[in-house]
């Protein structure tokens, strides 16, 4: 049975394209224009994964209210915010209403399709036991390369997986710097300066909040970041 994927845009041109790309690729596509036929849809039976953009009609925050409602509902349903608005504070204010993923409108579709498997594969494996070579370990740190799960000192750090690839970027060469180009290349995202530093000060704060005296990533003036190789 294929996915069910609900695209909730109120764009007929892009949900027409997104559903285009998405039937093409096996999956079922239902398309919402606007946040309250999204909602009572959903309500009678929930999709395995949601399209969802920030400004739906009149409601400039729409999207926010709907993840909102729909993490309520359901606390793994995969849920990707897919938007114009690439600012820190939507970035900040859609993961903090607990979607899974964000990103931006001019990111290709191969790569949203990617993102869109890993979630699904993700949810799959998040059950199962991980074998030792699907693992990247440094120190205390391990990620798992097939759930996109990390852990610190065996405790879970809840990252989207934009945050995923950039502390994976970062720890399979400790001690090598990337600059904010080679992690937009790594992540598959186009963002400004300031976001890639923002999602760096998140990435730290998530680890802090594991272990208060994690202080593995480095800020290298002028040139990017690093991951502290152990001493």
């Amino acid at each position: 049975m294929p996915r069910r994927i609900a695209i909730v845009e109120d764009d007929p041109v892009i949900r027409a394209n997104y559903s285009d790309v998405l039937q093409k690729h096996g999956y079922e596509v239902i398309q919402h224009a606007n946040r309250p036929d999204a909602l009572a849809a959903m309500r009678t039976r929930l999709p395995d994964l949601v399209l969802l953009d920030i400004g739906l009609g009149d409601e400039i925050d729409g999207g926010f209210a709907l993840c909102r409602d729909l993490r309520a509902m359901s606390n793994t349903l995969p849920i990707i915010f897919l938007t114009a608005r690439d600012s820190d504070f939507d970035t900040v204010s859609g993961l903090r209403m607990g979607a899974d993923d964000y990103v931006t409108k001019n990111m290709s579709l191969p790569h949203l399709l990617a993102r869109v498997s890993a979630l699904f594969r993700r949810a799959d494996l998040a059950q199962q036991p991980a074998p030792s070579e699907d693992l990247l370990t440094r120190g205390p740190l391990q990620l798992d390369l097939q759930r996109f799960t990390v852990s610190w000192n065996s405790r879970e750090v809840e990252l989207t997986l934009t945050e995923f690839w950039m502390v994976h970027a970062l720890a399979k060469f400790p001690g090598h710097v990337k600059n904010r180009e080679q992690l937009m290349g790594e992540v598959h995202i186009v963002v400004d300066d300031s976001t890639i530093t923002s999602h760096i000060k998140r990435i730290r704060r998530k680890f802090v909040a594991v272990d208060a005296a994690f202080d593995c990533i480095d800020t290298v003036y002028g040139l990017g970041y690093r991951w502290r190789a152990a001493a």
